[in-house]
């Protein structure tokens, strides 16, 4: 069974920094693209950034210049570097890929994790 397992978050000052993290866990031979999303209190879920398996990135325009997200695929793993955090990025964080292939030869499809709460004082 494939799980998504996101952490990293708590709470921090507005300028400050995080960094978020997000194992695939599984018999996994090889994970597609995987990005991150977020989700505030009252708002619909919305796109943070993305990154493909040739490493092409893609990011939110309220995001650009500030996070930075890259993967190790030797490790099953996303990261989220935030940087110049501001209290409008508070929110639930979530990881998703949206092909992993198992070594049973399986594709689980649009996987998510759990998520990971961030917090960003005025």
């Amino acid at each position: 069974q494939v799980q998504l397992v996101e952490s990293g978050g708590g709470l921090v000052e507005a300028g400050g920094s995080l960094r978020l993290s997000c194992v695939v866990s599984g018999r996994i031979l090889s994970i597609g693209d995987m990005g991150w999303y977020r989700q505030a209190p009252g708002k619909q879920r919305e796109l943070v950034a993305t990154i493909t398996r040739g490493g092409s990135t893609n990011y939110g325009d309220s995001v650009k210049g500030r996070f930075t997200i890259s993967r190790d695929d030797a490790q099953n793993t996303v990261y989220l570097q935030m940087n110049s955090l501001k209290p409008e990025d508070t929110g639930v964080y979530y990881c998703n890929t949206d092909r992993i292939l198992t070594i049973r030869g399986h594709y689980a499809y649009d996987s998510w994790g759990q998520g990971t709460q961030v917090t960003v004082s005025s």
